[in-house]
Parts: structure tokens; C-alpha cells; sequence
């Protein structure tokens, strides 16, 4: 696929394109260059063809408006750059990536681990750990010093707070000579709040009839749209060889016909037998999507009926796992959700369809990540609520369940500091505007609606709530826990990933409040039971007479606050 949108350097010179179907005048800017009238191409294209190296800054002028190139690769302030995609020369070109079935994915923030260069200083540590995989929360170009990511306004143009396009291939590469992946959290359900130019020339982009949180939803029906998107999927399977993608909440795209072609796009463009994986959020849990197009999707009913079990809290989306959390847990383990079509008071609809027949690594489990964290009014992490031997217990069965486990910056050393929600937007009602709406948003949940607990929640604004978000690694436990987790991804990566493909579960039944066997014949026919007790007291239940191969088996059963894994050789 030769792409449409963004600058692309020819033999003659560099060609600009821009979709701007409202606007009949539009004129392509060269810093310290007079302007060129940019000529109508067809389906509401604009294109000029000029003299422009790489280095080369520009912006477009749409009427009596300056707007950035929405397909710009590098972003300089008010200006975007044209970029070389072939400079960085490639030290292992001839990596094919990993089978899914070995992921272990670890997600991070890029700026508070010190930004592309930070991040390649520390995945040594993380290859030790026994990290397969590095997932980048979304690096799209957005204004102000700090973001999530979810704000983003250039889709094709990493953050220059982060580092520059070439640092980030070079963080990549380093990632690959040390056998990592690098995935990339992309964002295609909406653009941020500020930045956003294309409503001023090109509405079409957008669809009135539909709304998402973030307002107008996008319109995926008109080709070009679909192209920006697809074409900036393969912008970073392709230049920067990243080793798989997570989609960020796709409910909001309400297109799966999108969504499938965006996944074949994406596989039909892998050459030599390349492994490159697709992920998605999607509060739908839509097992269709996950039967050939998608490698998995972020489990959050792993997630909820665990954090319930853990912590007690049953307010906001936890109301829906609060009865009999044990039993929702237990189903997680073996079919995948807990919503297959049943009522969510969450939602307010039937949520989900069957998925019993998917293999558990359709699914990435997680203790913790950027959402649940960062959506709570202070930020805490399960290390401050969360008893830790049952912390402990919990984590081992992410670890060694068959489901792909996912890590969220810190937790492997136990971290206690929060990860809040920040933001920098000068514009001061739209601030304004962000903390309130964040509280409407979560108005479920008892800390938002508590006068007293609402006055302590950080500013989203302020450069102090960064700070706090950023991971010390230094907690006085965090050499055990570091120890902990080395133990469980070794015992993982040597017992569990080469029996994975062709996995399936067999069964997983409550036994008591707190407690759950589990069972799956792996693909070599070998047996996996795990059996976790968060409870304070043993549970009696049937298990394995061998020798588990993790933890210490009790005379009756499961021991308090523990985890056992058995491997059973045909």
C-alpha cells in the first residue's frame, strides 16, 4: 500500500497532500519560504510538489487558518517536519519478532521513564525480569509538557518530549538485539481536545449523528479515514518495526467491518514470516473479532473480579463483580469473560458474547494497568490496598495462568507510589473542563462524590500530579518482589509458554469465598492446574497428588493467601 497521507520525498522533490474537502483555498508554508497554492487532486485532496529535504519545516494555512499536517512525522512546536525514513540504519534487520504465545508484556508511561532514551537505559532489566514484551502507552504528537497519551492530535508524529523519530527506532532496535518486542498503544476512536485542526477543514472526517465521550465519533465510513488510519498502522509495523499494536478502546469505533480491514491490512503487509500482533480494548468483549483478526484483548473481567476479591470495593464498574466475585473469577479462568451477553448495570445493556471456545491467550490478564490505576481519585496502586501476601498469591496466578499476563510499570518492585491521571492544557476552562468531566465521569465511585475526598484529588493540571505518578523503584520490599517475579516468569517461560499453543481449559470451580482450582490440558497434552486462596484461613479441595512445581501444598488443601501450580506429564 503506497500511502496517501503525509509528506513523501520523490526524485523531484517532496509531495504534500492534504484531505481538505471543506476548504478551496489551501496554501502549503515552508519556513523561511513563501507560500505555494497547493492544487485540487481529486476526492478533496490538495497536493504541491517542492523543493523540501528532510529537516524541512512546514504547516499548511486552510483560509485564514494555520494548522499542523494531521499526517506530520515529526511536530516542532507550530511546525511539522519532513523526516527521512530511511537514515536510521537498521543493527537487526533480521528479526522476526516472537510467537504470541511467548509474550509477557510490561506497560509503561514513555515520559516517566525518562522518554525513548530512558526506556532503552532499562530493558536490559526487564530482558532479566523476563519481560518478552514492552507495550508504550500511545506517543502521538499532543500539546503541553505531559499527557496519558489518550489526547494525542498527530497520530504519525511520536512526541518530541519523548524523543525524536530516529531515537525511538533506536530504542526499538535495542529492543530487538536483546530478543524483546515492542508493541505501541495507538489511539483511533478520537482525537484530543486541543490541537485538533481537521473540524476547520475537513468535517467530514467526523460524523454528528454519533457521539463518544470525547465528542462527535469518527467518521470510519468515508475511505479516506479509514486509509489515515490503516496507513498509520502500517507507518509503525513498517518504518519503525514496532512488533505489535493495542488498540484503545474499539467499542467507540462502532465498525467492525474497519476493524477487520484494518487487520488485514496490517497481516497482508508482514513479510518472511514476521510475527506482528494486534490487541484491543473493547468493553463489547466481542469473541468474533478475537476468532481471527485479533491476537487478544485486554481482559478486564480478569482484572475486576480479582480487584473485588482483593480489595472489598464494589462500587463504580466493580458493582458488577460483586456478588460472588469467586465464581466470576472462576469463569474468567474457564472461558475467557464473564460477560457473554448477560445484563451489565455497568453499562446498562446485555454485555458480550461466548467465549468459551477461544484459546485462554486470546486474553491478557492484568492485576493493574494504566486505566484502573489512573482512574481512581488518588491514584493507588493494589501495593497500598491490597493485603501482600495475597498480593502475592494474585500474582502468581497472573503469572502462570495461560492467559497472556500483562505487567504495569512498578509492580515488579512493588511501588507504592500512585499513578494519577495528568495533563498539561494551558487553555485554563479547558482544564477546568478535564476536572470536572473526569468526575462526572467516575461519579460512581464513592471518592468522587465525597465532598471531603474530591478536595484532595490531585490536580490533573499540575506538574506536581506527574511527578507523583513516577515509579521509584526503590520500595524497601522491592528486591523481593523483583525476586518474585523473576521466579514466577523463569518458571513460566520453562514450564508453561512451550506447552501454550493449542491450550484449553478443562475446568475452574469455586471452593469457598476466596478460593478457585483451576485446570487446562496444554497443547503437548500435559495437564496445568493452578489453585489460588486469598482467603485468611485454609480451604479443603481436591488437588493433585504430585509435588506442585510452585508453592507448598497443605494437608487439606489450599494454604491461606497462596497460589499452587501443578504440571501433570501425559
Amino acid at each position: 500500500m503506497e500511502f496517501c497521507w503525509g509528506p513523501r520525498i520523490e526524485a523531484d522533490g517532496t509531495r504534500f497532500r492534504l484531505w481538505a474537502p471543506d476548504c478551496e483555498d489551501v496554501q502549503l508554508e515552508i519556513a523561511g519560504a513563501d507560500s505555494r497554492t497547493m492544487t485540487a487532486a481529486g476526492d478533496g485532496w490538495r497536493e504541491v510538489v517542492v523543493s523540501a529535504p528532510p529537516g524541512t519545516q512546514y504547516r499548511f494555512r486552510v483560509g485564514d487558518t494555520l494548522v499542523p499536517d494531521p499526517a506530520s512525522r515529526a511536530q516542532n512546536g507550530e511546525f511539522s517536519i519532513v523526516t527521512d525514513p530511511t537514515r536510521h540504519v537498521w543493527r537487526n534487520a533480521d528479526w522476526r519478532g516472537r510467537p504470541w504465545e511467548e509474550t509477557v508484556l510490561y506497560e509503561l508511561h514513555p515520559g516517566l521513564m525518562g522518554g525513548f532514551r530512558g526506556i532503552g537505559e532499562r530493558l536490559p532489566d526487564l530482558r532479566d525480569l523476563g519481560i518478552t514484551a514492552v507495550e508504550l502507552m500511545p506517543i502521538a504528537d499532543f500539546p503541553g509538557a505531559r499527557n496519558w497519551g489518550y489526547d494525542g492530535v498527530l497520530p504519525f508524529a511520536p512526541d518530541e518530549r519523548y524523543g525524536s523519530p530516529d531515537e525511538l527506532k533506536q530504542m526499538i532496535d535495542t529492543a530487538h538485539g536483546l530478543g524483546l518486542m515492542v508493541f505501541l498503544d495507538v489511539v483511533y476512536n478520537h482525537f484530543g481536545p486541543d490541537g485538533n485542526y481537521l473540524p476547520s477543514y475537513a468535517k467530514r472526517f467526523f460524523r454528528g449523528d454519533r457521539h463518544t465521550p470525547w465528542g462527535d465519533a469518527i467518521d470510519f465510513r468515508r475511505p479516506q479515514v479509514r486509509r489515515f488510519f490503516i496507513e498509520n498502522a502500517l507507518y509503525w509495523t513498517r518504518q519503525f518495526r514496532v512488533d505489535g499494536l493495542r488498540l484503545d478502546a474499539v467499542h467507540a469505533i462502532d465498525d467492525d467491518g474497519f476493524l477487520r480491514e484494518l487487520a488485514r491490512a496490517v497481516h497482508d503487509d508482514v513479510l518472511d514470516g514476521r510475527h506482528v500482533h494486534l490487541i484491543m480494548e473493547n468493553e463489547n468483549n466481542d469473541a468474533a473479532l478475537l476468532e481471527r483478526d485479533f491476537d487478544a484483548q485486554w481482559n478486564d473481567d480478569f482484572h475486576h473480579a480479582l480487584h473485588v476479591l482483593l480489595t472489598g470495593e464494589r462500587a463504580g464498574y466493580y458493582a458488577d463483580y460483586a456478588d460472588d466475585p469467586i465464581q466470576k473469577l472462576a469463569r474468567v479462568l474457564r472461558e475467557g469473560f464473564v460477560y457473554q451477553g448477560q445484563h451489565s448495570r455497568n453499562v446498562g445493556r446485555p454485555r458480550g458474547t461466548p467465549s468459551g471456545h477461544l484459546p485462554p491467550t486470546s486474553f491478557v490478564a492484568f492485576l493493574q494497568n494504566h486505566d484502573h490505576t489512573g482512574n481512581r481519585a488518588l491514584g493507588e496502586r493494589l501495593s497500598v490496598l491490597a493485603n501482600p501476601q495475597a498480593l502475592k498469591a494474585a500474582t502468581a496466578l497472573l503469572l502462570l495462568c495461560p492467559q497472556i499476563p500483562l505487567i504495569f510499570m512498578g509492580e515488579e518492585a512493588g511501588a507504592r507510589e500512585p499513578f494519577l491521571y495528568f495533563c498539561d492544557h494551558g487553555d485554563d476552562d479547558l482544564a477546568d473542563a478535564v476536572r470536572e468531566g473526569r468526575r462526572a465521569e467516575f461519579a460512581k465511585f464513592p471518592e468522587f462524590a465525597d465532598a471531603q475526598t474530591r478536595a484532595r484529588i490531585p490536580d490533573p493540571n499540575a506538574r506536581e500530579t506527574y511527578e507523583q505518578s513516577r515509579p521509584r523503584f526503590d520500595d524497601p520490599d522491592a528486591a523481593a518482589w523483583r525476586t518474585l517475579y523473576t521466579a514466577l516468569l523463569a518458571l513460566r517461560h520453562r514450564q508453561i509458554v512451550p506447552r501454550l499453543k493449542g491450550a484449553k481449559a478443562e475446568q475452574a470451580e469455586a471452593v469457598g469465598e476466596k478460593a478457585v482450582p483451576a485446570s487446562w490440558r496444554m497443547g503437548d497434552s500435559a495437564r496445568l492446574t493452578l489453585a489460588m486462596n486469598l482467603a485468611d484461613a485454609p480451604v479443603r479441595a481436591q488437588l493433585p497428588n504430585d509435588t506442585p512445581v510452585w508453592g507448598e501444598a497443605g494437608k487439606d488443601g489450599i494454604p491461606a493467601r497462596t497460589t499452587l501450580c501443578w504440571i501433570e506429564r501425559p
